[in-house]
């Protein structure tokens, strides 16, 4: 083999690699955006559903900031730190969804917002 087609090949798992990973976290942000607007549908009439829904956003969040916060991610410091001014906002949004009765909405369309992203990310890849 020479080194042309070994480059090639490297390049090609690298590729398929990143695109698996993508993948996996729009398949894991889209769950956790269903579950949370399958919650907000029903509302505090199943509280529990819906607290659970929520925490489960927020853990999701928390779990991207730990990511971004990584010295070994790949992504750029203004993406990152757009990453952790979302994860900011959700979880100071989501203490006024229970004290003051906030709307589930700006969450959902962060979400979605996100899942544009790397369903864009992805068709680059």
């Amino acid at each position: 083999m020479n080194a042309t087609s070994e480059a090639l090949r490297g390049y090609a798992d690298n590729a398929a690699t990143t695109r698996d990973d993508r993948r996996t976290e729009y398949g894991i942000v889209a769950r956790v955006t269903q579950s949370l607007r399958d919650a907000a549908v029903k509302g505090k009439s199943d509280f529990p559903a819906y607290a659970s829904a929520l925490d489960l956003n927020q853990r999701l969040w928390t779990a991207l900031v730990v990511d971004v916060a990584d010295k070994d991610n790949p992504l750029p410091a203004d993406l990152k730190a757009r990453v952790i001014y979302l994860a900011d906002f959700t979880r100071q949004h989501t203490r006024k969804i229970f004290r003051e009765n906030a709307s589930v909405m700006p969450l959902l369309e962060i979400n979605m917002a996100v899942l544009r992203g790397l369903k864009s990310e992805g068709r680059s890849a």
